[in-house]
This record gives C-alpha cells, sequence and structure tokens, in this order.
C-alpha cells in the first residue's frame, strides 16, 4: 500500500463511522458497555465522534504531510493499550498503521470491544490491512515498543522494554485555569472537559487554577446541567465516598450534588473531585505550571491566553498533531 492509500482507507473508515445506522451502534454500544460499565451509551458516541473528527482526509493529509513516511524496511511495532476511556489508543495504532509499519497491539481488559471492531471495519474498506495488524496476549518478537500506563507500571515498562526503541507514557492530567472573565458559555462548556468519561481520561480538566477573589459559587451554578451524571451508579459511589470522606474529616470543601471542589496543590484529583488553587498574577500562574509541566496533559482556558492549549470544551477532541505527552510518535516511527 502507498502512504496515499493508507490515508484513503482511514477517512473511509471515519465517513463509515459518520454514517453508523442506529441499530449498529446500538448493538456496538451494547458490547462496549458489557465489558466496561463505565464505557456507556453516551460515551461511545463521544469516543466515536471524537474518530470522525480526526478521521478527515484533509486533516490526515495536512498532519502527514509534515513527514517523509518512506518506510523501505517495515518494523513490527508493539503496542501496550490502556483502557480509562474508549479506543484510548486509536491515535497510537493509526500513527503505526500510517507510517507503513506492522501493529502489534495487547489490549487493555477494560477496553477489548471497539479497537477490534474499528480494525474490522479498516479492514473491510481496505483488505490489505489484515496482514498489517494482530492483537496479542504478550508483545514478543516486536522492534519497537509503545506503551502506556500508570506511573508504576511505567517503570515495568521501562525495566521490561529497555532494549527496543520505545515510548513510555506515564501518569498525566489536565488542567483549566480561570481569569473571572469567561462568559457563562465558557464556563458550562468547561463541564465537558471535566465530566466526559466520568473524568478518567488524561485530557479531562482535573485540577483549576484560579484568580484571586473567582466566583467559584458561578462555576458550581454553570456547571449544574451536567447532574445527570450522577446517574452512573458508579460515579456516584465515588461522589458519595469522597463527600463522606470530607465531611466526616471537616474536610473543607464546595459540593453542588455531584461534584466536589477542594482547594489542593496537588493535579490528579479522585474521581467526583475537581481540585483547585489560586494565583496571584500571571508570573505566579506560570511558575506553578512549570511545577507541573511533566504531569500536564492540556491546559484549557480562554483564547487567547500566553498559557492556552485548549478552549473551553474542546479537551476530549484533540487534532491528529496533538500528541500525548508531547512526544510525536511519527517522528519517533519515521525514525526506527
Amino acid at each position: 500500500m502507498t502512504l496515499q492509500d493508507r490515508i484513503a482507507a482511514f477517512a473511509s473508515l471515519g465517513k463509515r463511522l459518520s454514517h453508523m445506522d442506529e441499530e449498529s451502534f446500538e448493538e456496538l454500544a451494547w458490547r462496549v458497555q458489557n465489558n466496561n460499565n463505565w464505557f456507556r451509551k453516551s460515551e461511545l458516541k463521544e469516543a466515536i465522534n471524537g474518530l470522525i473528527f480526526m478521521l478527515q482526509e484533509d486533516k490526515l493529509q495536512k498532519w502527514v504531510s509534515n513527514y517523509t513516511l518512506a518506510i523501505k524496511s517495515p518494523k513490527v511495532v508493539g503496542l501496550m493499550m490502556a483502557g480509562n476511556i474508549p479506543a484510548v489508543g486509536f491515535h497510537d495504532m493509526l500513527s503505526i498503521l500510517i507510517a507503513g509499519h506492522r501493529l502489534k497491539a495487547k489490549l487493555s481488559s477494560t477496553d477489548t470491544i471497539l479497537p477490534v471492531y474499528l480494525m474490522d471495519e479498516l479492514v473491510k474498506i481496505e483488505p490489505r490491512f489484515a496482514a498489517q495488524y494482530q492483537f496479542a496476549d504478550m508483545l514478543k518478537e516486536v522492534d519497537a515498543i509503545i506503551a502506556t500506563g500508570s506511573d508504576n507500571s511505567a517503570r515495568y515498562f521501562e525495566y521490561y522494554f529497555n532494549k527496543y526503541p520505545h515510548i513510555i507514557r506515564k501518569n498525566r492530567s489536565s488542567v483549566a485555569i480561570l481569569t473571572g472573565a469567561e462568559s457563562t458559555e465558557e464556563l458550562t462548556a468547561l463541564g465537558k472537559d471535566i465530566f466526559l468519561y466520568y473524568g478518567l481520561g488524561c485530557r479531562n480538566v482535573s485540577k483549576l487554577y484560579l484568580a484571586k477573589d473567582f466566583p467559584l459559587p458561578r462555576l458550581l451554578d454553570a456547571l449544574a446541567s451536567y447532574e445527570h451524571i450522577a446517574n452512573n451508579h458508579k460515579y456516584n459511589n465515588n461522589y458519595d465516598y469522597n463527600k463522606s470522606i470530607y465531611l466526616v474529616n471537616g474536610v473543607p470543601h464546595l459540593d453542588n450534588g455531584f461534584l466536589l471542589l477542594k482547594e489542593d496543590e496537588h493535579l490528579v484529583s479522585p474521581i467526583s473531585v475537581v481540585f483547585y488553587e489560586y494565583y496571584d498574577d500571571q508570573n505566579d500562574l506560570a511558575n506553578k505550571l512549570a511545577l507541573q509541566k511533566e504531569k500536564i496533559q492540556c491546559i484549557v482556558a480562554q483564547k487567547p491566553s500566553p498559557f492556552t492549549q485548549t478552549g473551553f470544551g474542546e479537551a476530549q477532541t484533540p487534532e491528529l498533531w496533538d500528541y500525548a505527552d508531547g512526544v510525536d510518535t511519527l517522528v519517533f516511527l519515521e525514525n526506527l
């Protein structure tokens, strides 16, 4: 296959997903949720919309135009996939295959359905891809590794895969900056960055940096429309648990009935909780962000801003060139 053949196939996959009929979606949603109760129908719909957003031919062409990708000797690239949100490892799958390498992927036990479905559909579009990928229980006989996991598992990956060229990703989370100048619509859009996938993704906002005197009740009011998130019993159990811990221990916090806000310097908050921290001025904010640079996936804020990477409500729809951890996957694959 040529690069243009591969681009055309993935663009066709995006179109096929955008025209999925309701019956097919319902059947897929049932299978996905049966595998993982966090992956409800609404989350699957958002994940598929994110793939459609990504798999547009003009975007694919723009993305690859910055690389040579003249792979004369394809390598087998092992992919250790995460499973915190539906098809979270798809960008890596796409990158490996679009570059012209062969994919050997180990699925997460919490996301076994959607990646397989996507590859099955891709092969229906372009049968030559059938020989280019494999799902495996163990990543043996590979030439390179891309792995995503927790900080603890990353240490294991570093040890086990050290002899291979590799990208090892660790825990990251995302933050939002609020100055007080945001509109109600922007604060409401921030709710999507907080609540989509129940806050389980590395691009979910788990920490707020607030200008002094920012009116937190205004934020809670703007987020009221997301109260349906408590209908997920797993999310609500986390909310009840964290609320009870804060109440028993006398920990100051704000509560709107489904979200807890707690002042805390840490970056990663528990499910149903968002931490916040005040900053004095732009220099103070820059210093705080610099200290957490290696742990921040993306920064959400009002545009334009010297710190903005992502606008409100856009954190979970990254562009193809918004690489996880800021590591250019295609450069890595191009140089194997």
